[in-house]
């Protein structure tokens, strides 16, 4: 594969912050009555506004807003077994050095985010997309085009990096190529990604005249 830059989701891709995530959303669930298991099955790879208004219909935005603002304090706090994945830093470190442009695009929230990745101990990007900046979030193309463009990129040169099947989904919508690593077996157009990893360890980057060359290492 050959790209100009790379467009990393934060959650499952960069950081395994799984245990923190469902630790916020178990609690909240069983707070409001709500089975966990539903909450689970939904939440992953979606703004977390979204996941609210969907298991709060018929409620207000100011109620839905305030719930929001509860969850995100308790996601900010709680990173308690928050790392960066095998080979996550190496590779980001890796982009720096041959100066290859690279953004994090999440659904998650500044505070959230900003915490997690401080947690993964992973350099800050330069360009760092996060909920509060789009308007449609992930399954939805907004934040991969932004991404993009705040790289200064065609999303057709970039290359999208994602474990969710939301942000799988965002990536080709976008017009991105996309890696996808350790997706769900039964995720929407899965067969349509440009690559399968089970882990970021799988690839090796090299510069090249046009961008960047991506390799499988054996």
């Amino acid at each position: 594969m050959e790209c100009k830059g790379f467009l990393f989701d934060l959650d499952g891709t960069l950081v395994d912050s799984l245990p923190a995530v469902e630790r916020a959303w178990i609690n909240w669930a069983t707070r409001r009555g709500i089975n966990p298991q539903d909450v689970l099955d939904f939440i992953h790879g979606k703004q977390a506004i979204t996941s609210l208004r969907h298991f709060m219909p018929g409620e207000s935005e100011d109620a839905i807003q305030q719930e929001f603002l509860l969850l995100e304090q308790v996601e900010a706090q709680d990173t308690d077994g928050v790392t960066a994945l095998p080979g996550a830093a190496a590779l980001l470190a890796r982009l720096d050095q041959l100066d290859i442009p690279w953004a994090i695009v999440t659904s998650g929230s500044i505070p959230v985010a900003t915490a997690r990745r401080r947690a993964g101990g992973l350099p800050e990007p330069e360009v760092f997309i996060t909920a509060e900046q789009v308007k449609h979030g992930k399954p939805q193309p907004d934040a991969y085009l932004l991404g993009a463009e705040r790289l200064g990129l065609a999303p057709q040169d970039c290359v999208v990096v994602e474990d969710a099947a939301a942000g799988i989904l965002s990536g080709l919508a976008a017009g991105c190529q996309v890696i996808a690593v350790n997706a769900p077996a039964d995720a929407p157009k899965r067969d349509q990604v440009d690559l399968l990893l089970t882990s970021l360890e799988q690839i090796a980057v090299h510069k090249t005249e046009q961008g960047a060359e991506i390799r499988l290492v054996a």
